[in-house]
């Protein structure tokens, strides 16, 4: 039984002779001070609230007594709760440039100039400061749009437009010239219309600020040319007309003729006549013409009514035409008509079986030496022809003939062409060229120059193709003479269980033997085809191979131990491996009666028989093309692999996880393996409950014999 005994003491109560404690009694917005006299302590609100400090301290509205008062000019007071602050009223900033302040630090508000912004007044706008605020007006040639002056552009929704005087009234007798615009300032110019000519006045007009355009003063008048001056020796054609456009036509008398570069003069806008371009001048014919292949005769007077007579050069033949010509009025003589055509004889006769020598030249004098062609003797016979005046050539009576009998015979070969000096041979089906020339020539001499082509018999250039060991290639050269031949052997590897596989390699050779053997590096379990070319005879033989499978290189895994009955395993893998494995075989071997295991054991394909305890079974097949540069595996996870069952691992069971890495190509299998991991079987938790102590002792004492560890959990009831 346990007894409590309690001292109650009553708080607020001071003991006899004590002064009384009252800060604990201040309210949360009040402090605790002393008093003046000295006598203790009183609860005093504290700044910006008002009340007695104990049961209440309300906020003080500083605001009431005016926010000019409290915060100055152009401002706006804010009551906050035991404080307050201040802002500026719109068109004024702060001088400490802060939003809200508290004028202890002397701060104001001061006018904004926004006049200071440009364009705030848009265009043509003027703006005007206030205190507080702006106003706009417009510049001179602008009006104020949508409004009055002087207006705010944000509230009035006013704006400045320029002044537009319109398009420029026309003037007598002037044409608008340019203009610049038709807004304020725009200046127009006027000329004088065709026809007038400035007399005074200014020819400008400026649109101005009232939307109206000054002047313009010009006065045109109308444009005289008076009367055109005269020309020596000539006479005018006029219609008394002296206006702009007017025309005067002069005529040279008889006798002269007109030397200048017109004869016609105009009124111009400047009211002057053109300078007139006729120049007359008293006729005279001058040399007579010239007349291609002709010569003349001519006594040398240039006077109207001289003539000269024209006759046809040595070579050449009168074909038609007037042989004379007359000096006229206008000083031109009149043109010759005669037509001389030169003497030609053409194309000189041809000979047979001869060719010519000449200079080109087909007119009379020129001549041309025959000669008998490669394979004619000349017998007899003239072998030179003349171009006569009468334009003929004189017949040649040379005699060429033939001089080197039958065509030369080759062996193995036929003649594709041939005339009587020059035959082409080429050899017959089944044989090729080798070397040689294929022409046979007719010599000077009349003896054939025989063809020195050799036609061979076509046999493959690589024959007996076959390959030993795995390795080496071995080929039979045909040849015809002890040059060396230069092969190129090409080789492509695939595999059919890895379709990214491609091994591709090219080599040389040079060799003069007959008998020829290369060695290539070929990977394992792998097609091969290969390419042997003879580079001279482009001549190509291939065959294919296929290499055998060796044991998988052993997988590269860290051995691990676990508890746990589902264990996650990693297996690493190089990223560019050419090793020729096919796939991995995951395989569990329970420790109970595991006396040897063999790498080659098939393992049973159900985990679930029942002779499973005491023999191997695959769990899981997967791949090489699943398996990438990294695998984790999870044990026991019940997923199916390849067509096997991931079988859970029973509990309290011992094994052994096994990795098989397998090539297996076309009827060949190989493989090799690792141990992967050792799962140690699983403890039992025993539960008890309601038992006497010295049961419970003789459990635990039980499954410790047995090899087990022990939970214990007690409840009681």
């Amino acid at each position: 039984m346990i007894v409590v005994f309690l001292l109650c003491v009553v708080a607020g109560m001071p003991a006899s002779g004590q002064i009384r404690d009252v800060c604990p009694t201040c309210h949360r917005d009040a402090k605790c001070d002393d008093k003046p006299d000295g006598s203790g302590k009183v609860c005093n609100c504290k700044y910006g609230f008002v009340g007695n400090g104990i049961t209440f301290c309300q906020d003080k509205d500083e605001c009431q007594i005016g926010a000019m008062k409290i915060c100055g000019q152009h401002t706006k007071c804010h009551n906050t709760y035991g404080s307050y602050d201040c802002t500026c009223l719109s068109g004024y900033n702060p001088s400490n440039n802060m939003t809200i302040f508290i004028p202890n630090d002397g701060t104001h508000c001061q006018d904004i100039d926004e006049c200071r912004i440009t364009g705030l007044c848009g265009d043509g706008g003027r703006c005007r400061n206030l205190d507080g605020s702006f106003e706009c007006s417009c510049q001179v040639g602008y009006q104020v749009e949508d409004g009055t002056e002087p207006f705010h552009p944000q509230r009035d929704k006013a704006s400045c437009k320029v002044v537009d005087c319109g398009q420029p009234a026309s003037v007598e007798d002037t044409v608008l010239l340019s203009a610049t615009g038709t807004t304020y300032g725009s200046v127009a110019t006027w000329v004088c219309d065709e026809g007038f000519i400035w007399g005074s006045g200014h020819n400008t007009s400026v649109c101005g600020a009232d939307g109206l355009w000054s002047g313009p003063t010009m006065v045109c008048e109308e444009v005289d040319c008076g009367s055109p001056a005269a020309r020596p020796h000539s006479q005018m054609l006029w219609n008394k007309s002296s206006r702009v456009g007017s025309e005067v036509v002069y005529q040279c008398n008889s006798g002269y003729h007109n030397v200048g570069k017109g004869n016609v003069s105009s009124c111009t806008t400047a009211g002057q006549w053109e300078e007139p371009p006729v120049l007359c001048q008293e006729t005279l014919c001058g040399s007579p013409p010239l007349s291609e292949s002709t010569e003349h005769i001519w006594n040398g007077s240039t006077a109207p009514g001289s003539t000269v007579q024209y006759f046809c050069k040595t070579g050449f033949l009168t074909r038609g035409g007037h042989n004379i010509s007359v000096c006229k009025e206008n000083g031109q003589w009149t043109p010759p008509t005669l037509v001389c055509q030169e003497i030609s004889c053409g194309d000189p006769p041809t000979v047979p079986h001869t060719g010519q020598v000449r200079n080109g030249s087909s007119t009379p004098g020129s001549h041309v030496t025959y000669y008998c062609k490669i394979g004619f003797n000349h017998s007899e016979g003239n072998n030179v022809s003349l171009c006569t005046i009468n334009g003929s050539w004189t017949k040649p009576n040379i005699s060429c003939k033939a001089k080197c009998g039958p065509v030369p015979f080759l062996a193995n070969s036929e003649v594709v062409w041939h005339n009587r000096s020059v035959v082409i041979h080429r050899c017959v089906d089944g044989y090729h060229s080798w070397r040689g020339r294929s022409v046979s020539v007719c010599g000077s001499s009349g003896t054939w120059q025989t063809a020195t082509l050799r036609c061979i018999e076509i046999k493959p250039a690589i024959s007996h193709v076959h390959f030993l060991n795995e390795k080496c290639v071995h080929w039979k050269a045909e040849k015809y003479e002890e040059d060396s031949e230069d092969y190129r052997v090409t080789y492509t590897g695939t595999r059919d269980y890895q379709r990214s596989f491609r091994d591709e390699m090219k080599q040389y050779l040079s060799s003069k033997a007959e008998e020829l053997k290369l060695c290539l590096l070929l990977l394992p379990a792998t097609n091969y085809s290969i390419s042997i070319t003879a580079l001279s005879s482009r001549f190509t033989a291939s065959i294919t191979t296929n290499t055998s499978v060796p044991e998988p290189p052993v997988p590269v895994v860290y051995y691990r131990e676990f508890e746990t009955p589902v264990p996650t395993l990693r297996l690493t893998r190089s990223a560019n491996s050419l090793d020729p494995i096919s796939l991995y075989q995951v395989l569990v071997l329970p420790v109970e009666g595991i006396m040897v295991f063999d790498c080659s054991s098939p393992g049973s394909t159900d985990p679930l028989s029942k002779n499973n305890f005491s023999s191997e079974y695959i769990t899981a097949q997967i791949l090489i093309g699943q398996v990438g540069t990294q695998m984790d595996f999870t044990v026991g996870d019940g997923l199916y692999y390849g067509g096997f069952y991931n079988a859970p691992l029973k509990k309290g069971r011992t094994y052994y996880i096994i990795l098989r890495a397998v090539s297996q190509w076309k009827t060949t299998l190989k493989s090799s393996c690792v141990l992967w991991a050792k799962v140690i079987g699983t403890s039992y938790v025993l539960m008890v409950s309601s038992l006497s102590a010295a049961a419970a002792v003789g459990l635990v004492a039980f499954a410790i014999l047995i090899g087990y560890s022990c939970m214990w959990l007690f409840k009681k009831t």
